[in-house]
């Protein structure tokens, strides 16, 4: 287990923790998006699997504070999303909707769904509920989250402003969507999905078989990552301590500070910014830089390195330590900005989060995480 961690966001207090289990299906996969897809409703949407139709088995309308917390322990798939403001402008309502096959109400008789007034908790608990079936929960939108799932059961949420939210799966995928700050310590599992629009993302460990991360305007700050990384960022920078296998990042206006430890597939592009690559001296890698200006540490020693002029700007490549051209390469392109290129030695992830980002360069972009440092304990 792990100790929590607080991290500043957007003005306010928020912590998160995050297991993902190795997954069995992806939250892609068609079963999970028909059951969660379609809930509320009966009718079966296209390219859905066939199959007894899904309906609504049961609902509820609890009043409650704003201001609370769902606690889920559920052994199905669960998705979360905040009140319509118009609809309930006071944001004192909890909606809970359990969808199912057509007779599989009788699965619900251990189903506690109550709120308890003095602990501002929603409950919903329930050990023997169909595994197949689908939990949605309408909660006020700066509801705290606490949420575990069981076997096979994936978890979604969206659009939500907690200050604090624990999602644990067992074999289960869980998808964060739009949430304002996501802070995490580590991520393990098949397949990772988070995307958050203006709010900084930050994981200390992400090791995953897949893993999606993208923020519309905000910085996504990693640590040490594993296996098929992408990292998407449209206004805001990129951080990678460690990158081991395959990475691939784009940033349409920021910046990529990139430090690759052991070499898989590494593919950088900033759009208008500039990327900044740092390598062991024993790394073998088969490299393509390209921007508008290009700085090569001059400890750097390149084999058959080929310099051309391209539009504006300039395309280096070449050889480190004898690498093989075709297995193992980093390419980064910077059309508009300089891409860098830096011998450094591995450092060492310090316990606090701050410390991720390696702005080694001063001025080379700005840090946008000026918070206070958040010191991270964990078991590993």
């Amino acid at each position: 287990m792990f100790a929590p961690r607080w991290g500043w966001g957007l003005g306010c207090l928020r912590q998160l923790r995050v297991w993902d289990g190795e997954a069995t299906g992806r939250w892609a996969c068609r079963a999970c998006q028909a059951r969660l897809s379609g809930l509320g409703g009966g009718e079966r949407g296209p390219g859905s699997e066939p199959g007894p139709a899904h309906r609504t088995l049961k609902a509820w309308e609890l009043l409650v504070s704003p201001f609370g917390r769902l606690r889920a322990r559920l052994p199905c798939h669960l998705a979360v999303r905040p009140l319509d403001p118009l609809t309930y402008p006071d944001a004192d309502r909890v909606l809970v909707a359990v969808s199912g096959v057509e007779g599989g109400a009788q699965d619900l008789a251990d189903l506690q769904v109550k709120y308890d007034e003095a602990r501002k908790e929603v409950a919903i608990v329930s050990d023997t509920i169909d595994p197949q079936a689908s939990v949605e929960v309408i909660a006020p939108l700066k509801f705290d989250l606490n949420i575990k799932s069981s076997g096979s059961g994936c978890i979604k949420v969206q659009n939500i402003e907690c200050d604090y939210c624990n999602i644990e799966t067992e074999q289960g995928t869980s998808i964060l969507q739009s949430i304002k700050t996501v802070t995490v310590d580590k991520l393990q599992g098949s397949a990772v999905n988070i995307s958050t629009e203006d709010g900084l993302l930050k994981a200390k460990y992400l090791y995953t078989e897949s893993s999606f991360l993208s923020s519309a305007a905000g910085d996504i700050t990693l640590g040490s990552v594993h296996g098929n990384i992408t990292l998407e960022n449209k206004m805001g920078n990129i951080t990678v301590d460690s990158s081991s296998g395959y990475l691939k990042a784009s940033t349409h206006q920021g910046a990529l500070d990139v430090y690759v430890s052991q070499l898989g597939k590494v593919e950088l592009k900033s759009h208008k910014g500039s990327i900044l690559v740092k390598v062991p001296s024993s790394l073998q890698a088969h490299l393509q830089l390209s921007g508008k200006e290009i700085d090569m540490n001059s400890e750097v020693h390149v084999q058959e390195m080929a310099e051309a002029q391209k539009d504006d700007g300039v395309i280096i490549t070449g050889l480190m330590n004898q690498a093989n051209k075709h297995e193992k390469w980093i390419k980064a392109d910077a059309p508009k900005g300089t891409a860098y290129w830096k011998l450094e030695r591995k450092r060492v992830l310090q316990k606090h989060l701050a410390d991720i980002t390696p702005c080694t360069n001063a001025g080379f972009f700005q840090e946008c995480n000026k918070r206070n440092p958040q010191t991270i304990s964990s078991v590993v």
